[in-house]
């Protein structure tokens, strides 16, 4: 293998920095001088931003991982060593774990090889398995490229065979999210959480709960989940012709690396950027969440599971919503997965902890507050109605009526 590899970063299909692979297990990052130069250059994230707005354009060497931008768009846990091993690399280089599955990253973003230089037969693992469905072994693209835990994959919607991964296993506009294998009716429940959300006025995609075998071209392997639902959401990264849309999550923003992305931040921090970058609608939608969140015991809200998007390409919003799952009939937790602003408990969440958490990150207190407690009257109202409508196992919904009565904002 050449001691120097170099990677195209490219937004909207255009070039606009490298990663480089230095040798030594160490890569970095840099941009184009035509990206530096553009007056309108489209923004690939509000990290590379300094304090007065100007770009950030000098980046030290990151060792074994990518600078935390880069780490983000890959997947995590189970996912990643499954794709790891398909690909035949060792799940922690991750400058050649991104080479893999450059084609299908959330975003706008897509990895290449500068100048077609091929996949380096020496990066192989000598402990892989050996499957031919990588970009190492066979390739062709892999699937379940997208960033997270969970196995998921791109899906496509046809019309006589309903959602189907693509052949080439990318470019689809839909997300499916398999069944766990620890927790018994996750994909029902996320289901539910996001139907309630949609009915509450939360910005929710579209989506569906489906039979595992429905789905088309399903992979080899994964027999065992006959019987049971996937969960699918539209990509709100992608629009109805294919057209990326940029994001970006908040560890992303923040530079965290996704194994601290219960750290390093809180709600307060994430509020501040939307107070700075986006407007009260933002602001009010962001409250809304909050709120719904602790209502159900999502225990899961960290920082990966909270997007900017840019629909004009230069300008953050708040993403639709996602990851909505009531987690505390899996794991009994008492405490969420960031601080409010000065706690992190479930029963401190009061009207005196948001006011604090406006004053600190400069919200308009007035709207903080009317929009969690029309938020709490919402939830009561749908979740009375709906919740015996809901595909929720009886345990889900003993423990969300009793977690409910233990937060002071309900």
């Amino acid at each position: 293998m050449a001691d120097v590899s170099v990677l195209e970063v490219m937004l909207y299909g255009e070039p606009i920095g490298t990663l480089t692979h230095i040798g030594g297990e160490r890569s970095i990052f840099a941009f184009t001088e035509g990206y530096i130069n553009e007056k309108n250059r489209p923004t690939l994230g509000l990290g590379f931003k300094d304090q007065y707005g100007e770009l950030i354009t000098a980046f030290r060497p990151y060792s074994i991982r990518l600078m935390p931008f880069f780490s983000n768009l890959l997947p995590e846990g189970r996912m990643r060593t499954y794709l790891a091993e398909r690909a035949g690399v060792h799940p922690e280089r991750e400058f050649f774990l991104i080479w893999a599955l450059g084609s299908d990253l959330p975003g706008a973003i897509t990895i290449r090889p500068a100048d077609g230089e091929s996949w380096p037969p020496s990066v192989v693992d000598d402990g892989a398995s050996g499957h031919d469905t990588g970009r190492a072994r066979g390739g062709k693209p892999l699937r379940f490229s997208l960033a997270g835990v969970q196995l998921k994959f791109s899906a496509l919607e046809e019309t006589r065979r309903g959602l189907t991964i693509p052949a080439e296993g990318v470019g689809g506009s839909w997300i499916v999210k398999l069944p766990s294998r620890e927790f018994a009716g996750v994909p029902e429940n996320e289901y539910a959480m996001m139907t309630l959300a949609r009915l509450i006025g939360m910005d929710v995609p579209a989506i569906r709960l489906v039979d595992v075998h429905d789905i088309g071209n399903l992979p080899p392997g994964l027999d065992n989940l006959k019987g049971q639902k996937a969960y699918a959401i539209e990509r709100f990264d992608r629009l109805s012709d294919g057209t990326a849309i940029h994001t970006e999550d908040f560890a992303q923003v923040f530079g965290v690396y996704p194994d601290n992305k219960y750290e390093k931040a809180s709600m307060r921090s994430i509020a501040r950027v939307l107070a700075a970058e986006t407007g009260e609608a933002d602001i009010a939608e962001f409250i809304r969440r909050l709120t719904f969140s602790m209502l159900i015991g999502n225990a899961d809200m960290h920082l990966k599971n909270w997007s900017l998007i840019y629909p004009d390409r230069r300008h953050a919003a708040l993403a639709p919503a996602y990851d909505f799952v009531s987690t505390i009939p899996y794991i009994v937790d008492d405490k969420a997965a960031l601080k409010v602003s000065r706690s992190k408990a479930f029963a401190d969440f009061s009207e005196d902890e948001l006011s604090h958490l406006a004053a600190k990150a400069m919200l308009p207190e007035k709207l903080a507050l009317d929009t969690a407690r029309e938020t709490v009257a919402s939830f009561h109202e749908h979740w009375h109605t709906e919740k015996k409508n809901l595909p929720l196992h009886a345990d889900v919904i003993t423990a969300i009526d009793k977690h409910v009565k233990t937060i002071p904002l309900a």
